[in-house]
């Protein structure tokens, strides 16, 4: 299912509980997409940065060949942040007038504390990886995208967040507009008589020059609004594209994993995201002593309850290992296990 999943689709989401093993299936994953052809890119979305530590080197905020076909990233959520508000915070700065220029700087700081700020910059670094990372065949760029995800409710929010971003961008544009009709109001007055000059504060060259700059700014403002709605807009396509994307949850036969599987579902498909398949990871052998057994008969428990919730989603189940499959060659084993049992 997973290698199905790799091969078929242009961009993967590997997300689950903490702790199920969600990092070693998604590097696995990519590794094998990457031995059968594919040019693979690996991105960390979790700010445990787990990816350097299971390849055993460091990876960081910038791609890195991690094998042949595969390079891999983590996105640093501060280092991401910090870009963002540059962003924003210059592109603010040029638009506002010069003595304002204090005001802004003071904003973006408070910014920084935001709820929903670490996500909405998360998304921007998502939504633009998505953007250019998928190079058309032949181009030099990835073939795939597979994302390491952070934990289930931090990713669930940052599924529909496409949707969001893309309304308040479309809010801020309508004000803009309503705004930019007002001052046309306001500057006609301007022209035919003196109330206009009143409230304008000025007249002749100095009207001018004032529309000009006030056309220019307007016009800067609307391209950055539709330049942020357009990323938004593609992400939300590709999100909601089952044919080039997929989200795969990982878990392990537990209670606690299962109901968050089942939870986690529910809200990817009422973001209309696509889930492709369950991996449940860890299955305790039953044939390796009673311990191990009665573990196995109550995880079957917990898995008979999760396909009565999701009858109709492939799963694979990958067993327990004696320890963590760390560096390139435990990965190369960890990947030749990812075959359907159902």
């Amino acid at each position: 299912m997973l290698t199905d999943l790799a091969r078929s689709r242009r961009v993967l989401f590997i997300g689950g509980k903490g702790g199920v093993g969600k990092t070693t299936v998604a590097a696995a994953t990519a590794l094998a997409a990457a031995n059968a052809g594919r040019r693979v890119l690996l991105v960390s979305t979790d700010p445990a940065h787990n990816l350097g530590h299971l390849w055993g080197r460091e990876v960081g905020a910038q791609a890195r060949r991690l094998a042949p076909n595969l390079d891999g990233l983590e996105l640093d959520p501060e280092q991401t942040i910090n870009a963002h508000l540059q962003e924003v915070g210059a592109a603010l700065r040029r638009l506002m007038p010069e003595h304002l220029a204090g005001e802004v700087d003071k904003h973006m700081a408070l910014s920084r504390e935001t709820p929903g700020m670490h996500e909405a910059a998360l998304l921007e670094r998502i939504a633009e990886l998505v953007e250019h990372g998928l190079d058309a065949p032949g181009s030099g760029g990835h073939d795939l995208l597979v994302f390491d995800t952070a934990p289930s409710g931090h990713t669930a929010r940052l599924m529909a967040l496409p949707e969001l971003m893309s309304a308040w961008v479309d809010g801020m544009l309508h004000r803009q507009a309503r705004s930019r009709h007002f001052g046309e109001v306001l500057r006609n007055l301007g022209r035919d008589d003196s109330v206009g000059e009143q409230i304008l504060g000025g007249h002749g060259e100095r009207h001018a020059a004032r529309e000009s700059e006030g056309e220019t700014r307007d016009d800067r403002i609307r391209s950055l609004l539709h330049r942020r709605r357009h990323r938004f807009e593609h992400l939300r396509e590709v999100l909601a594209d089952g044919e080039r994307t997929a989200f795969v949850i990982v878990l392990t036969a537990e209670r606690l994993p299962v109901l968050e599987t089942i939870e986690l579902h529910g809200q990817l498909v009422r973001a209309g995201v696509s889930v492709g398949g369950l991996v449940v990871n860890k299955r305790s052998p039953d044939d390796a002593g009673e311990f191990l057994a009665a573990r196995a008969r109550i995880e079957a428990g917990h898995l008979n309850e999760l396909r009565t919730a999701l009858p109709d989603l492939p799963l694979l189940q990958l067993p327990l290992l004696p320890g963590e499959p760390v560096g390139h060659e435990a990965l190369e084993a960890f990947a030749a296990r990812l075959m359907p049992c159902e």
